[in-house]
């Protein structure tokens, strides 16, 4: 049976806190930035979290067994195969 591969482009656009939670860049920060307020710009510049819902789609994606920051318990444990 093959394994699962993870996402290699995924892998690629998030990091993993210590506390488990996916950090992310925001979307529309890089380019056509004239027409944009100085304030946008700048927020874009500040790290985004996944929520919830994502991080559930990003797990899928990546075939990891992660616990989330909102479940609890200790990050980076993996919860998969235990009995």
């Amino acid at each position: 049976m093959p394994k699962n591969k993870p996402s290699k482009a995924m892998l690629k656009r998030i990091r993993f806190t210590k506390s488990g939670k996916i950090k992310h860049r925001r979307a529309h920060g890089r380019h056509l930035r004239s027409h944009k307020s100085g304030k946008l710009l700048r927020s874009y510049r500040k790290p985004a979290y996944a929520k919830g819902c994502e991080a559930k789609r990003v797990r899928a994606m990546l075939f990891t067994g992660f616990r989330s920051a909102a479940a609890g318990g200790e990050p980076g444990v993996s919860t998969e195969g235990e009995q």
